[in-house]
């Protein structure tokens, strides 16, 4: 028992402290507090988190036929390069306009948000290395072991570092723009630069091949 309760905590806070950095997904759940509702922004973390937890239990138990899937993750990464270049422009729109509550042209969908955080979090492979790597060091650390109850154990601790690293984003954006006035505008054009900047990074690292799938299928550490 006193095992499980340590996986349960490393889990957690491995997954909290990777969550703070900005990244698309904490980003996006952020947009989607302040332009929509926090109701929305939690089910797409929902959505996002569950993906997530999948990924990890995938990563754990078949992890040699994930690594027989670079071109697919590759080919995945593409996209989410193309959707991250979408997301600025959107807000870089959204900035411009004179309305300011208008939103990312992104968010201008039907699709329920825990959907929507699912297939944004499905198209980013960059959480399929992160987690490979965390967990192989557990493993040789003696701290996970190759039972059912550890890894049940270490999956919810990460949905939940997941929530709560998301809802600091959540909360805080909806906290900013209560406090500073015509925030949102200014508020667009940062999270425009912030994707803008991600793309590019990201873009840069794809062409030299110092990409996160790269760094996955060069791995030769296994549980």
């Amino acid at each position: 028992m006193q095992r499980i309760i340590k996986v349960f905590f490393w889990g957690l806070m491995i997954s909290f402290l990777g969550s703070l950095p900005m990244g698309t997904l904490n980003i996006m759940a952020m947009q989607i507090g302040i332009q929509e509702s926090v109701k929305h922004a939690l089910f797409f973390v929902f959505g996002s988190l569950l993906v997530e937890m999948i990924y990890v239990r995938v990563s754990l138990v078949g992890i040699n036929w994930v690594r027989k899937q670079v071109k697919l993750m590759k080919i995945m990464e593409w996209i989410t390069l193309g959707i991250i270049v979408a997301l600025a422009i959107g807000s870089f729109i959204a900035a411009m306009k004179s309305n300011p509550d208008a939103k990312n042209v992104m968010l201008h969908n039907n699709m329920h948000r825990m959907l929507f955080g699912m297939l944004m979090s499905a198209l980013n492979p960059v959480q399929i290395p992160f987690w490979f790597g965390w967990s192989t060091v557990l493993f040789s650390k003696g701290i996970l072991e190759p039972v059912n109850s550890q890894y049940n154990s270490y999956i919810v601790g990460i949905g939940l570092g997941t929530l709560a690293g998301n809802c600091i984003f959540i909360f805080g954006g909806k906290i900013a723009v209560e406090k500073i006035h015509n925030s949102e505008a200014y508020l667009n054009w940062i999270i425009g630069a912030i994707f803008s900047i991600t793309a590019v990074i990201m873009l840069v690292r794809i062409l030299m091949k110092k990409d996160a799938i790269k760094k996955f299928s060069d791995e030769n550490i296994s549980h």
